[in-house]
């Protein structure tokens, strides 16, 4: 389990293999939803076919007790008003987990940077492989090195904190006016509109060392406790006005963002670069969340000096609950074997009943596809040919911030005017949010500069000249890709197929299926509810399909007034960040 900070999520490991996992968020609709994972940690039971009694042991993502030191350094150094401060207590995850579950059974703890490094390593498939984690703070580790092989992983170097790249990304996340340990992606996309002219001023921030040490100024990205992300000295140092949330988006901002990016992926080379020299493999298994910065990926992955990455489906602080899990399995078990995850939906799939009861009660007009899926693949690439964007709600849950065509929502990547579209009536999110492409995998090569598979929408690469998709290629040309498998996504990769027929063209714009501020639907009343508040033009539930049309107008005005009583709660001030 991870749990108590942000992104909350259970995982299940039976006999070596990884089952099921799901982030909290999705059943209480909390986005980055921090408390205990009790939905999550039921439906993962249900999914791994077993009950509360069965569970051997239950390993949590952290050490609770190295973690409360650095808690309280940081609260000396910082000189806190001690009634200021939320009670701090080394022994609250184990027993709040225990008595909220009722589990008795052995409780384990692995270091922070131990579980992501697991998460990695051991979904990876690799016999062997370089380790590298990088996130905002574990315990006390923001950086880490290591290697993994049959006898396990080892952790060999690391850098501490308040040293971090992950930090100096979020700082500046919020001085741009956006919330950290969630809009860090926002800053990765504005980047692309920027030239790095700050580069300069925020590369003085951060001194290298060797073995992969750096130290940051912590006087200027240090946060005050209770206060923001960022000290005012910032503002004076990089001569830049911070950025009010909601505010305007100035050259100055663009410019910020740019130049961040640049720095991280110099950074996060040179650590590459030592790590390769200690640990001199072809392959490098990376997690934490620094590595949801897909923009930096591929530029080091193609760059070197490793030629074979994986980094998983969900590499923040949810997948710690995977790598917690498998980690203390192979310590406990002995087990040597690594296998390689391919298919991110590891969540529930709850069935249509719910969503057929609800539009039959109430008189609503739906078509049933049972039984002829190849009706119902033509009967959607119709739509979407004729300018429809749709929800798509099909199998298991994916687990990760990506939609991999599990909870998605889909439109026809040649339409020039659809990603404004999409990001201004839809998603009611900012204009220079790039959409995502899907691609069938053996055509993948044909239309974009990619070599590599990418099924967890965690690479991009350049559209191939003459290739024309204005919708999902962003200002520089690039495109966040997601390659569907025939093996793993079956009616997906059939949909892709159909609509390729049609147009020439095997590609959709994918975007995760929510509103701006919400998590990813997760049930079929999830998805009904979001199909008909942002106004989508058609919902497909399994073989269920649902038009706009038919939906009553009513239906509308009453669930977005609900949406307004029960906004999602987010999670992201400077005590939740560090505490």
């Amino acid at each position: 389990m991870s749990a108590f900070y942000h992104d909350s999520a259970c995982a299940v490991v039976v006999d070596g293999r990884l089952v099921a996992a799901a982030q909290e968020e999705r059943f209480t609709r909390r986005r980055h939803d921090r408390d205990a994972p009790l939905y999550a940690y039921r439906s993962c039971l249900e999914l791994a076919g077993i009950g509360p009694a069965d569970v051997d042991l239950l390993a949590y993502y952290e050490n609770p007790r190295r973690k409360l030191s650095r808690q309280l350094w940081l609260a000396l150094a910082d000189d806190a008003d001690p009634g200021r401060m939320p009670r701090l207590d080394a022994t609250q995850p184990e027993r709040e987990l225990r008595e909220r579950l009722g589990f008795d059974g052995p409780f384990v703890t692995v270091d922070h940077h131990e579980a992501h490094a697991a998460n990695a390593f051991y979904c990876s498939g690799f016999e062997e492989a370089a380790l590298f984690t990088a996130d905002a703070v574990g315990e006390w580790t923001t950086t880490s090195y290591g290697v993994g092989d049959g006898d396990g992983i080892q952790i060999t170097g690391e850098v501490p904190f308040p040293h971090s790249l992950g930090l100096l990304y979020s700082a500046v996340t919020a001085f741009l006016g956006f919330s950290v340990n969630g809009d860090e992606y926002k800053v990765m996309g504005l980047a692309a509109y920027g030239r790095p002219r700050y580069y300069d001023r925020l590369a003085e921030l951060v001194t290298t060392g060797p073995d992969g040490q750096f130290r940051l100024d912590a006087g200027l990205v240090l946060p005050r406790l209770g206060g923001p992300l960022y000290p005012d000295s910032l503002a004076a140092r990089l001569g830049v006005t911070p950025r009010l949330p909601g505010g305007e988006i100035a050259e100055t901002h663009r410019d910020l963002a740019s130049s961040v990016q640049l720095l991280l992926e110099d950074l996060l080379g040179q650590a590459l670069e030592y790590l390769h020299s200690a640990h001199p493999s072809e392959n490098l298994c990376y997690a934490g969340g620094v590595a949801l910065n897909c923009v930096a990926n591929s530029r080091l992955r193609r760059r070197g000096p490793f030629r074979h990455w994986f980094v998983p489906p969900a590499p923040g602080d949810a997948g710690s609950a995977v790598g917690a899990a498998l980690l203390a399995h192979h310590r406990a078990d002995g087990d040597r074997h690594v296998r390689r995850l391919a298919d991110a939906r590891l969540g529930a799939a709850p069935g249509r009943g719910a969503l057929t009861a609800v539009l039959t009660e109430a008189d609503v007009a739906y078509e049933d596809y049972t039984g002829r899926e190849s009706d119902l693949l033509e009967r959607v690439t119709d739509l979407l040919v004729q300018g429809a964007v749709l929800g798509w709600h099909q199998g298991r849950m994916e687990f990760g911030p990506r939609a991999l065509g599990g909870r998605s929502i889909l439109a026809d990547p040649r339409d020039p005017a659809m990603r404004d579209r999409i990001n201004q009536r839809v998603k009611k999110r900012e204009e220079f949010r790039p959409f995502a492409p899907a691609v069938v995998a053996e055509r993948a090569a044909d239309l974009f500069e990619l070599d590599v598979d990418s099924p967890f929408m965690l690479e991009t690469a350049a559209v191939r000249p003459g290739v024309t998709l204005p919708a999902v290629s962003h200002v520089d040309g690039s495109a966040r890709i997601q390659t569907v498998a025939r093996d793993v996504a079956p009616r997906f990769h059939a949909l892709l197929t159909c609509f390729g027929r049609r147009t020439g063209m095997p590609v959709l714009l994918n975007t995760s299926f929510n509103v701006a501020g919400e998590p990813i639907v997760n049930d079929a009343l999830d998805a009904l509810s979001c199909f008909v508040r942002a106004g989508l033009d058609a919902l497909v539930v399994d073989d269920i399909l649902v038009l706009r049309a038919a939906v009553p107008p009513a239906w509308r005005d009453h669930l977005s007034r609900a949406a307004d009583r029960h906004a999602p709660r987010v999670h992201n001030d400077s005590y939740s960040f560090f505490l």
